[in-house]
């Protein structure tokens, strides 16, 4: 039988013994649930939040039902990990929407949801996070990018850009909170099997798949090697990073 995950804990005594505390958004579904299940297992204190509640949620995982783009609720969220756990370790900022139409038939109020959740609401997350970690000059914070920013998708134009928005704050905000120990990454997947994608038609996604240098469709395991990699204690002198998945350069 395979030797159970080691807890995620500082690796010292006392209050520092405690399991690392993470806060993921969009975890209602998709890659976000699967890393509620991950780092749950592997011994991290867990919370989450969605527009809506999560399904048999794992023990040492909190829910919040909320927008991402609402400040109010994400200082609340933030804060209340804090004063619950007594720390923040980490942050993985995983929400996030997409909407495929060509330019001349995307509206504003489409770009406007876009942009809302995938930057401004990663931006908010990555903030108020960032306060909490600054108390213990300790973190790891990371945004999610995508490979239609760097392929430029025709289609995606709201999507990539949005997203190499969140790539652009990801370099700045590492080298603002580099003096903290904090760390700031980011993770950009090809096509997961996920509600994202459900809707982009197959030749698209078969098209994607040959640009890039190992040619299969990602998996979640290769979305949490990388995140493993980013939150590691011994990659503090990794920060301000992207990886693309799959070759993609």
């Amino acid at each position: 039988m395979a030797d159970p995950p080691p807890r995620a804990t500082t690796g010292t005594t006392g209050p520092e013994a405690m399991p690392e505390v993470m806060i993921i958004t969009g975890t209602s579904k998709g890659i976000g649930r699967h890393l509620v299940d991950h780092y749950t297992a592997r011994g991290y204190q867990v919370a989450g939040c969605s527009r809506s509640p999560i399904d048999a949620p794992p023990d040492g995982y909190v829910h919040y039902t909320l927008d991402v783009a609402d400040e109010k609720a994400v200082t609340d969220m933030v804060w209340d990990v804090y004063k619950r756990f007594g720390r923040l370790d980490i942050l993985i900022n995983n929400a996030g929407i997409a909407s495929m139409n060509h330019c001349l038939l995307t509206p504003l109020s489409t770009v406007r949801d876009i942009f809302s959740t995938n930057v401004f609401g990663s931006f908010l997350f990555a903030r108020e996070a960032a306060k909490a970690m600054v108390k213990r000059r300790y973190g790891r914070i990371v945004n999610f990018a995508t490979v239609a920013t760097p392929l430029r998708l025709e289609g995606e134009a709201a999507y990539a850009a949005s997203k190499a928005a969140v790539e652009s704050y990801t370099r700045i905000l590492a080298r603002e909170l580099g003096g903290f120990n904090i760390t700031v990454n980011a993770v950009g997947p090809t096509p997961v099997q996920t509600d994202l994608i459900r809707s982009v038609p197959k030749r698209k996604i078969q098209a994607l798949i040959e640009a890039q240098a190992i040619r299969r469709m990602g998996e979640y395991r290769d979305i949490t090697n990388v995140i493993d990699f980013f939150i590691a204690r011994d990659s503090d002198f990794v920060t301000a990073q992207t990886i693309y998945l799959g070759g993609i350069a």
